[in-house]
């Protein structure tokens, strides 16, 4: 994808996405006053297969009652189309519209497009999303052509989060600190995701109690060029939006980009020579991006078109 398409895509704030179960009203009752820039509501993993249609009445009963959550995006993570509840799961998303629906275990663009085909033929809004979890070894080897689903007409793939959990289990690699076995995989959906302009989430570290070790995998992933985290604890908020935000140097840098491109000297020119470095219009396009993240979060909203 072209720098200038996108800057067609929206600007979101996806620097810390919770996973909260549906399963838990208490769990659910919290969710307006956190500090997250998405809440994912599962459905799956985390709800036993008695439990799902509790869970489902749960959202319904949230959706319904819980007018403001402050500018976080919703997304409901679904059961797979092999377990038998992913029809109800649709039913249950279509009727309480949040911003996505997120897919488990996606292993190639079929399962994307499978989804898209029901929203469509339910007449869900187009601001109705999809996010694709990137957990099993197929869907890895097929990220490329999932991640190209997001830009064919109708499409509505807009994420794809890792999820290292499945992924180690079907592979065996051991969970071991710095995820250096891992990281040849998690730098192949960036670039698949980053190729077709979508966002791209980093896995969850499961001991939230471990902040520190917390704080060394938001350092890596935004290196390898994440978006952002998901999360198990709300614990975790206030580290992965400090990693995975805007720093003060970043911050300084896009403000001076925007200001040379403003001088008029600078009309019609594509790179510029600002104190002996070459700045092209793809960076002032990047900058603008970041500014307007940087408004978002000034402003204490989730999100910004």
């Amino acid at each position: 994808m072209s720098s200038s398409s996108l800057a067609n895509l929206p600007v979101r704030l996806r620097r810390s996405v919770l996973s909260v179960p549906a399963i838990n009203p208490r769990a659910l009752a919290k969710v307006p006053d956190l500090d997250c820039d998405v809440v994912i509501f599962d459905l799956e993993d985390s709800v036993a297969p008695e439990k799902k249609g509790e869970a489902r009445e749960n959202l319904r009963r949230f959706f319904a009652d819980v007018s403001d959550l402050h500018g976080k995006e919703c997304v409901i993570r679904i059961n797979g189309h092999d377990t038998g509840f992913a029809a109800d799961d649709m039913a249950a998303v279509i009727a309480c519209r949040p911003d996505a629906v997120l897919l488990p275990k996606v292993d190639g663009p079929q399962d994307v497009e499978q989804v898209a085909d029901l929203l469509a033929e339910a007449d869900a809004p187009e601001h109705l999303r999809i996010w694709a979890m990137m957990e099993t070894p197929l869907g890895v080897l097929n990220a490329a052509a999932i991640a190209r689903t997001g830009r064919t007409d109708g499409a509505r793939l807009d994420c794809l989060v890792v999820g290292l959990n499945d992924l180690r289990k079907a592979t065996g690699v051991p969970a071991e600190p710095g995820r250096t076995f891992l990281v040849p995989w998690l730098m192949q959906v960036v670039l698949a995701a980053r190729a077709f302009g979508l966002d791209v989430i980093d896995s969850v570290s499961n001991d939230f109690r471990d902040i520190a070790a917390f704080e060394a995998e938001c350092r890596q992933g935004r290196s390898m060029g994440f978006d952002g985290k998901m999360l198990i604890h709300p614990a975790q908020i206030a580290p992965a939006n400090w990693n995975f935000g805007p720093s003060a140097e970043e911050i300084a840098d896009a403000q001076a980009i925007v200001e040379v491109f403003a001088d008029p000297a600078a009309a019609g020119l594509n790179v510029v020579n600002s104190g002996g470095r070459m700045i092209e219009r793809l960076h002032l396009e990047q900058a603008r991006r970041l500014l307007t993240k940087v408004r978002t979060i000034q402003d204490g909203k989730g999100n910004s078109a």
